[in-house]
Protein backbone atom coordinates (compact mmCIF):
# COMPACT_ATOMS: atom_id res chain seq x y z
CA UNK A 1 0.00 0.00 0.00
CA UNK A 2 1.44 3.71 -1.47
CA UNK A 3 1.31 6.11 1.43
CA UNK A 4 -0.42 9.33 0.53
CA UNK A 5 1.54 12.06 0.35
CA UNK A 6 0.60 16.31 0.02
CA UNK A 7 3.25 18.38 -1.49
CA UNK A 8 2.20 22.25 -0.92
CA UNK A 9 4.22 24.84 -3.88
CA UNK A 10 4.45 28.12 -2.63
CA UNK A 11 5.77 28.84 -5.70
CA UNK A 12 7.54 32.86 -5.52
CA UNK A 13 5.02 33.65 -2.81
CA UNK A 14 5.53 34.86 0.76
CA UNK A 15 7.75 37.50 2.65
CA UNK A 16 9.20 36.99 6.12
CA UNK A 17 5.96 38.07 7.86
CA UNK A 18 3.22 36.35 5.49
CA UNK A 19 5.39 33.09 5.87
CA UNK A 20 5.57 33.62 9.89
CA UNK A 21 1.65 33.98 9.89
CA UNK A 22 1.57 30.20 7.06
CA UNK A 23 3.37 28.34 9.83
CA UNK A 24 1.51 29.77 12.70
CA UNK A 25 -1.57 28.54 10.70
CA UNK A 26 -0.23 25.15 9.58
CA UNK A 27 1.20 24.35 13.32
CA UNK A 28 -2.55 25.10 14.14
CA UNK A 29 -3.90 22.06 12.05
CA UNK A 30 -4.70 18.77 12.87
CA UNK A 31 -2.60 16.98 10.29
CA UNK A 32 -3.07 13.32 9.32
CA UNK A 33 -0.44 10.93 10.49
CA UNK A 34 -0.82 8.72 7.73
CA UNK A 35 0.02 11.10 5.39
CA UNK A 36 3.56 12.78 4.54
CA UNK A 37 2.94 15.89 4.02
CA UNK A 38 5.55 18.48 2.83
CA UNK A 39 5.95 22.15 1.61
CA UNK A 40 8.10 23.90 -0.66
CA UNK A 41 8.87 27.39 0.08
CA UNK A 42 11.23 29.93 -1.89
CA UNK A 43 14.55 29.50 -1.20
CA UNK A 44 15.47 32.97 0.93
CA UNK A 45 12.88 31.65 3.15
CA UNK A 46 13.52 28.03 4.44
CA UNK A 47 15.40 28.74 7.10
CA UNK A 48 12.70 30.03 8.58
CA UNK A 49 10.17 27.68 7.61
CA UNK A 50 12.69 24.70 8.62
CA UNK A 51 12.61 26.22 12.30
CA UNK A 52 9.34 27.50 12.26
CA UNK A 53 7.86 23.58 11.29
CA UNK A 54 10.54 22.18 12.77
CA UNK A 55 7.74 20.34 15.82
CA UNK A 56 5.07 19.58 12.67
CA UNK A 57 4.85 16.56 11.05
CA UNK A 58 5.95 18.44 7.66
CA UNK A 59 8.86 17.91 5.85
CA UNK A 60 10.60 20.98 3.81
CA UNK A 61 11.41 20.70 0.47
CA UNK A 62 13.58 23.33 -2.44
CA UNK A 63 11.78 24.29 -5.33
CA UNK A 64 14.66 23.93 -7.57
CA UNK A 65 19.13 22.64 -6.81
CA UNK A 66 21.70 23.12 -9.15
CA UNK A 67 22.85 20.80 -11.67
CA UNK A 68 26.21 20.99 -9.69
CA UNK A 69 26.85 18.97 -6.42
CA UNK A 70 28.55 20.65 -3.48
CA UNK A 71 30.11 24.30 -3.69
CA UNK A 72 31.48 25.86 -6.26
CA UNK A 73 32.20 28.85 -9.04
CA UNK A 74 27.77 28.28 -9.85
CA UNK A 75 26.95 32.27 -9.08
CA UNK A 76 23.07 32.80 -7.83
CA UNK A 77 22.58 29.17 -7.61
CA UNK A 78 22.18 26.11 -4.82
CA UNK A 79 23.10 22.96 -4.07
CA UNK A 80 21.64 20.00 -3.08
CA UNK A 81 24.02 19.53 -0.13
CA UNK A 82 23.36 23.12 0.51
CA UNK A 83 19.63 22.21 0.84
CA UNK A 84 20.11 19.14 2.89
CA UNK A 85 22.17 21.28 5.18
CA UNK A 86 19.99 23.97 5.92
CA UNK A 87 16.93 21.03 6.65
CA UNK A 88 15.44 20.21 3.00
CA UNK A 89 14.39 16.62 2.61
CA UNK A 90 12.49 16.75 -0.86
CA UNK A 91 13.38 18.86 -4.35
CA UNK A 92 11.13 19.29 -7.04
CA UNK A 93 12.67 18.65 -10.45
CA UNK A 94 11.49 19.79 -13.78
CA UNK A 95 8.41 21.73 -12.76
CA UNK A 96 6.50 23.29 -15.74
CA UNK A 97 7.56 26.77 -14.70
CA UNK A 98 11.22 25.76 -15.21
CA UNK A 99 10.66 24.16 -18.10
CA UNK A 100 8.60 26.44 -20.35
CA UNK A 101 9.45 30.02 -18.74
CA UNK A 102 13.09 29.45 -17.34
CA UNK A 103 14.33 27.01 -20.15
CA UNK A 104 15.59 24.38 -17.90
CA UNK A 105 16.51 21.72 -20.74
CA UNK A 106 15.73 17.77 -20.72
CA UNK A 107 19.62 17.59 -20.41
CA UNK A 108 19.69 20.30 -17.33
CA UNK A 109 16.86 18.04 -15.07
CA UNK A 110 18.05 14.83 -15.31
CA UNK A 111 21.10 16.51 -14.14
CA UNK A 112 19.47 18.08 -11.14
CA UNK A 113 17.45 14.81 -10.54
CA UNK A 114 20.82 13.07 -9.98
CA UNK A 115 22.23 15.61 -7.47
CA UNK A 116 19.36 15.27 -5.60
CA UNK A 117 20.05 11.47 -5.02
CA UNK A 118 23.90 12.31 -4.48
CA UNK A 119 22.92 14.38 -1.74
CA UNK A 120 20.13 12.28 -0.46
CA UNK A 121 17.44 14.15 -1.28
CA UNK A 122 14.78 13.13 -2.48
CA UNK A 123 13.72 14.62 -6.03
CA UNK A 124 10.12 15.28 -6.88
CA UNK A 125 9.91 14.73 -10.96
CA UNK A 126 7.27 17.29 -12.48
CA UNK A 127 5.99 16.00 -16.09
CA UNK A 128 3.08 17.15 -17.91
CA UNK A 129 1.53 18.81 -20.96
CA UNK A 130 0.47 21.77 -22.09
CA UNK A 131 -3.20 22.75 -23.51
CA UNK A 132 -2.17 22.55 -27.33
CA UNK A 133 -0.35 19.22 -26.43
CA UNK A 134 -3.28 17.52 -25.21
CA UNK A 135 -5.74 19.04 -27.58
CA UNK A 136 -3.48 17.08 -30.05
CA UNK A 137 -3.30 14.08 -28.74
CA UNK A 138 -0.18 13.98 -27.42
CA UNK A 139 -0.17 14.39 -23.54
CA UNK A 140 0.80 10.52 -23.10
CA UNK A 141 3.87 11.26 -26.00
CA UNK A 142 5.00 14.26 -23.85
CA UNK A 143 4.56 12.71 -20.55
CA UNK A 144 6.25 9.44 -21.48
CA UNK A 145 9.06 11.64 -22.83
CA UNK A 146 9.90 13.45 -20.20
CA UNK A 147 9.67 10.13 -17.63
CA UNK A 148 12.27 8.49 -20.40
CA UNK A 149 14.82 11.45 -20.22
CA UNK A 150 15.97 10.34 -16.66
CA UNK A 151 15.00 6.92 -17.26
CA UNK A 152 17.54 6.58 -19.78
CA UNK A 153 19.68 8.07 -18.18
CA UNK A 154 19.87 7.10 -15.12
CA UNK A 155 18.22 3.90 -14.81
CA UNK A 156 14.72 3.02 -13.65
CA UNK A 157 15.54 1.57 -10.28
CA UNK A 158 16.47 5.87 -9.74
CA UNK A 159 12.88 5.95 -8.99
CA UNK A 160 12.27 4.07 -6.11
CA UNK A 161 14.16 6.85 -4.19
CA UNK A 162 11.58 9.66 -5.88
CA UNK A 163 8.58 10.96 -6.26
CA UNK A 164 6.84 11.57 -9.57
CA UNK A 165 4.22 14.63 -9.99
CA UNK A 166 1.60 14.67 -13.08
CA UNK A 167 0.71 18.24 -13.63
CA UNK A 168 -0.97 19.35 -16.60
CA UNK A 169 0.24 22.41 -17.76
CA UNK A 170 -2.88 24.03 -18.55
CA UNK A 171 -4.86 23.27 -14.90
CA UNK A 172 -1.61 24.83 -13.03
CA UNK A 173 -2.88 28.32 -11.55
CA UNK A 174 -6.15 28.18 -14.27
CA UNK A 175 -8.92 27.39 -11.93
CA UNK A 176 -9.04 24.27 -14.52
CA UNK A 177 -8.52 21.23 -13.26
CA UNK A 178 -8.17 17.43 -14.75
CA UNK A 179 -11.42 15.60 -13.96
CA UNK A 180 -10.01 12.16 -11.75
CA UNK A 181 -10.81 10.53 -14.54
CA UNK A 182 -8.58 12.71 -16.80
CA UNK A 183 -6.03 12.15 -13.89
CA UNK A 184 -6.28 8.69 -13.47
CA UNK A 185 -5.78 7.51 -17.13
CA UNK A 186 -2.33 9.49 -17.40
CA UNK A 187 -1.29 8.61 -13.81
CA UNK A 188 -2.27 4.95 -14.80
CA UNK A 189 -0.04 4.68 -17.76
CA UNK A 190 2.70 6.71 -16.42
CA UNK A 191 3.33 3.49 -13.64
CA UNK A 192 2.41 1.11 -16.82
CA UNK A 193 5.24 2.89 -18.91
CA UNK A 194 7.57 2.30 -15.69
CA UNK A 195 5.92 -1.16 -14.97
CA UNK A 196 7.22 -2.30 -19.22
CA UNK A 197 10.62 -1.43 -17.12
CA UNK A 198 10.27 -2.61 -13.53
CA UNK A 199 7.43 -3.50 -12.00
CA UNK A 200 8.34 -3.60 -8.28
CA UNK A 201 9.34 -0.20 -8.76
CA UNK A 202 6.14 0.77 -10.64
CA UNK A 203 3.87 -0.48 -7.81
CA UNK A 204 5.88 1.49 -5.23
CA UNK A 205 6.15 4.77 -6.96
CA UNK A 206 4.07 7.12 -5.56
CA UNK A 207 2.82 9.28 -8.49
CA UNK A 208 0.89 12.58 -7.32
CA UNK A 209 -1.38 14.97 -9.15
CA UNK A 210 -0.93 18.53 -9.41
CA UNK A 211 -3.06 21.37 -11.38
CA UNK A 212 -5.66 23.46 -9.26
CA UNK A 213 -6.15 20.75 -6.59
CA UNK A 214 -8.55 21.87 -3.64
CA UNK A 215 -10.46 21.01 -1.12
CA UNK A 216 -13.27 20.75 -2.66
CA UNK A 217 -11.67 18.25 -5.37
CA UNK A 218 -8.69 16.78 -3.31
CA UNK A 219 -10.96 13.80 -2.13
CA UNK A 220 -12.45 12.69 -5.47
CA UNK A 221 -9.16 12.93 -7.22
CA UNK A 222 -7.32 11.13 -4.68
CA UNK A 223 -9.99 8.40 -4.23
CA UNK A 224 -8.64 6.78 -7.93
CA UNK A 225 -6.19 3.89 -7.58
CA UNK A 226 -3.04 5.57 -9.20
CA UNK A 227 -3.38 9.10 -7.42
CA UNK A 228 -1.51 9.36 -4.32
CA UNK A 229 -1.57 12.52 -3.52
CA UNK A 230 -1.39 15.78 -4.55
CA UNK A 231 1.46 18.57 -5.31
CA UNK A 232 -0.65 21.91 -4.60
CA UNK A 233 -0.12 25.19 -5.75
CA UNK A 234 -2.35 27.93 -4.81
CA UNK A 235 -3.97 26.60 -2.22
CA UNK A 236 -1.33 26.01 -0.11
CA UNK A 237 -0.80 29.47 0.58
CA UNK A 238 -3.94 28.63 3.00
CA UNK A 239 -3.17 26.70 6.64
CA UNK A 240 -7.01 25.98 6.54
CA UNK A 241 -7.47 24.79 2.85
CA UNK A 242 -4.33 23.29 3.12
CA UNK A 243 -4.69 20.95 6.50
CA UNK A 244 -8.09 20.36 4.65
CA UNK A 245 -6.49 18.60 1.93
CA UNK A 246 -3.95 16.52 3.96
CA UNK A 247 -6.96 15.49 5.63
CA UNK A 248 -8.40 14.18 2.30
CA UNK A 249 -5.51 12.41 1.35
CA UNK A 250 -5.52 10.62 5.19
CA UNK A 251 -9.44 9.74 4.57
Amino acid sequence: MRRPMVAGNWKMHGTRASVAELIGGLNQQALPADVDIAVFPVSVHLGQVVEGLSGAVVSIGAQDCAVETGQGALTGEVSSEQLLDVGCKLVLIGHSERRLILGDSEEQIVRKFAAAQVAGLVPVLCVGETLEQREAGETLAVVERQLDSVIDALGVAVLSSAVVAYEPVWAIGTGLTASPEQAQDVHAAIRARIAGKDADVAGALRILYGGSVKAANAADLFGMPDIDGGLVGGASLNADEFGAICRAAGN
